[in-house]
């Protein structure tokens, strides 16, 4: 599967990673800005996204307001792959995905239409970005991940 190839034994070598070599920083924030927009718009279709380190749903939860009520709202939230969590060794609250929202794959000649990238350097950048953050979390390093 595509999640295996993120479970790293050993720490990630630059060479591993040419097309980020190879792009801008602001190229490469124009690849993500188009993969939060993919993103948002499955989202807002009721659709959970699986990037292959995890998936992105949206999660009913309870918001407080005035005098202790609770206002159920939807939020949109990252769940990590339990394999990932379990190799990684890392502690997390359970949630999971509503039952019966369909998980989409990263549709990435769909993502790179609204760029000026060829779909295949969108894939490997992503690719590439995802193997960073897995090689942080083998490390143990801090990762701050924003999306809009």
């Amino acid at each position: 599967a595509e999640m295996q190839k993120y479970l790293l034994y050993n720490s990630v070598e630059p060479e591993e990673l040419p097309t980020l070599r190879e792009l801008s920083t602001v190229e490469i924030c124009k690849i993500w800005s188009a993969m939060s927009r993919y993103i948002y718009k499955q989202l807002l279709q009721k659709k959970a996204v699986d990037i292959g380190i995890g998936s992105f749903a949206v999660i009913p939860t309870h918001a407080n307001v005035a005098e202790g009520n609770l206002l159920p709202i939807e939020r949109p939230m990252f769940i990590l792959s339990k394999p990932l969590k379990m190799f990684y060794n890392l502690e997390s609250d359970e949630t999971k995905i509503p039952e019966g929202t369909p998980v989409v794959q990263l549709d990435f000649e769909a993502i790179a239409a609204n760029t000026h990238f060829r779909h295949e350097i969108l894939e490997q950048c992503v690719q590439e970005t995802l193997l960073c953050f897995a090689g942080a979390l083998r490390d143990n390093k801090e990762v701050e991940f924003s999306f809009r």
